[in-house]
């Protein structure tokens, strides 16, 4: 997966790519820290960086494409990259778009966060208004003042890149001013909308996303499955008794009634030979 992440100071784009970076297990790019780490390591573009920066002077186009040329063949960027902080104009895009060819590699998104300036102004305002009531020090580049000038700055040079994405079907635009939670899901829909993760891949991430969630749900699942057992082990033990009380019952009730009939028959038969008797007797007595 190899995107770019669009949007003005302030609209929450370093913590998006850090999200992305912790979720599909990319590299985040950052032109500040490609360079310092060319010039650390004496590459012959970090060498030219280094020769420019020395005299004062910006490092061009050029030399900052042949350091992201290098960085990307490294093998932690193999799975992919976000890149951060470049392209800032058109003909970076250009240069870079020149360099994924020349690489076959093609670029799978650029996802524009779109916030209201106003708001990220005001945001700013408290932040500082807060920040000097307990005493603490303001940051010279976190003031409505700086942040005004890097608006401006993106408007002109940076915003004509919304319209070079969209014009060749790349760009995706999400409501920065949401929740961090929501505009990361929507940044997720869109790039499985657009083919760049696999769904099997998004759901295996999601699930990690939400773990201690999913321990959870799985645990009162295995408490509730754990309980029916039980529950049937309870039910039937009262099953077996009721059914043993029953047998003891008709067992004490078939031999009362056995003793009853006994009873009534040998009644019986003690009546009919008591009537039987004084017959014969007069019987005989009659003969003689």
């Amino acid at each position: 997966m190899r995107i770019i992440l669009l949007g003005p100071p302030g609209s929450g784009k370093g913590t998006q790519a850090q999200l992305l970076v912790q979720r599909y297990g990319i590299v985040q790019l950052s032109t500040g820290e490609m360079l310092r780490a060319a010039v650390a390591a004496g590459t012959p573009v970090g060498l030219k960086a280094k020769e420019i920066m020395a005299g004062g002077g910006l490092v061009p186009d050029e030399v900052v494409v042949g350091i992201i040329s290098d960085r990307i063949d490294q093998a932690d960027a193999k799975n992919g990259f976000i890149l951060d902080g470049f392209p800032r104009t058109v003909p970076q895009a250009e240069a870079l778009d020149d360099l994924l060819r020349h690489k076959h590699l093609k670029l799978d998104a650029v996802i524009e966060l779109r916030v209201n300036e106003s708001a990220l102004l005001s945001r700013v305002e408290t932040r500082v208004a807060q920040m000097r009531e307990r005493g603490e020090e303001v940051r010279v580049d976190d003031t409505p003042e700086v942040l005004t000038k890097r608006l401006a700055s993106y408007r002109s040079q940076t915003e004509p890149l919304i319209h070079y994405y969209s014009e060749r079907r790349k760009l995706s635009t999400i409501d920065g001013m949401m929740a961090i939670d929501e505009v990361t899901r929507a940044i997720h829909r869109q790039l499985l909308a657009l083919g760049a993760v696999e769904p099997r891949s998004h759901a295996r991430s999601a699930a990690k996303a939400a773990p201690a969630r999913t321990g959870a749900k799985k645990a009162k699942v295995a408490k509730k499955t754990a309980k029916k057992p039980a529950k049937a082990a309870k039910k039937a033990a009262k099953s077996a008794k009721s059914a043993k009380k029953a047998v003891k019952s008709a067992k004490k009730a078939t031999k009362k009634a056995t003793k009853r009939t006994v009873k009534k028959t040998v009644k019986k038969a003690v009546k009919k030979g008591s009537k039987k008797s004084p017959k014969k007797v007069t019987k005989k007595r009659a003969k003689r």
